[in-house]
């Protein structure tokens, strides 16, 4: 009896490999290439074409990020609040793309063992934010959040470098003025100051919609 054409490719490993291969690319590529030419994923808008007040970090919210992201605190963390109503009653506006036309890399996460982090800027003063990076339970006694005492030491940092690898990389067009006024910013500034200016930032392009 003659194999059918389905009962070929299944017995065939290599064909069955590069056929598997072929569709899972054309499937990728149908869902991937679109998003290079959206809007809303290239430019600082919402989901509604609005214009964001999104721009590059400065150079000390720069160094925070990169601070955040080394203490591992994206591991419990995320950045992405989803559109439920679940999500949007505790934390605020979904996230949407053009919030982080800026972010390299990408911090929207899934894992949340600490809340979601993507609109707490402003909903805390600097005051606590500080307290609460540097022994949690002080503010949140039932926090299983690690201390980060260390943060409250000079900044180190060759944030001029850093902005001119992102002039290459992204949407940043960091002018030659800002990088040479950066090292200023940071002159006399602390790690915890740093993460706290971060942190402060975070979501504020959408703070006022609901």
């Amino acid at each position: 009896m003659a194999q059918s054409k389905h009962e070929k490719i299944e017995r065939n490993v290599f064909l069955l490999i590069v056929l598997t291969l072929m569709t899972v690319s054309v499937g990728g590529l149908v869902e991937i290439v679109p998003l290079f030419f959206q809007h809303s994923t290239m430019k600082a808008i919402d989901q509604k074409g609005n214009e964001l007040q999104v721009k590059p970090y400065s150079p000390l919210r720069l160094a925070g990020r990169d601070i955040y992201i080394r203490e591992g605190c994206s591991n419990c963390h995320s950045q992405m609040i989803r559109p439920f109503r679940a999500e949007t009653e505790r934390y605020g506006h979904y996230s949407v793309a053009g919030e982080s036309i800026y972010d390299h890399p990408f911090l929207w996460g899934s894992k949340r063992t600490g809340p979601d982090l993507a609109r707490v800027g402003g909903r805390y003063s600097d005051e606590w934010q500080r307290v609460h990076l540097i022994n949690p339970r002080d503010v949140v006694p039932e926090s299983n959040m690690p201390a980060f005492p260390w943060l409250d030491r000079p900044l180190n940092d060759d944030i001029q470098a850093k902005m001119r690898a992102l002039n290459k990389v992204g949407q940043h067009k960091y002018s030659d003025e800002e990088i040479a006024a950066a090292p200023a910013e940071l002159e006399g500034m602390t790690e915890l100051d740093a993460v706290v200016a971060y942190l402060q930032g975070l979501g504020l392009a959408l703070q006022n919609v609901r």
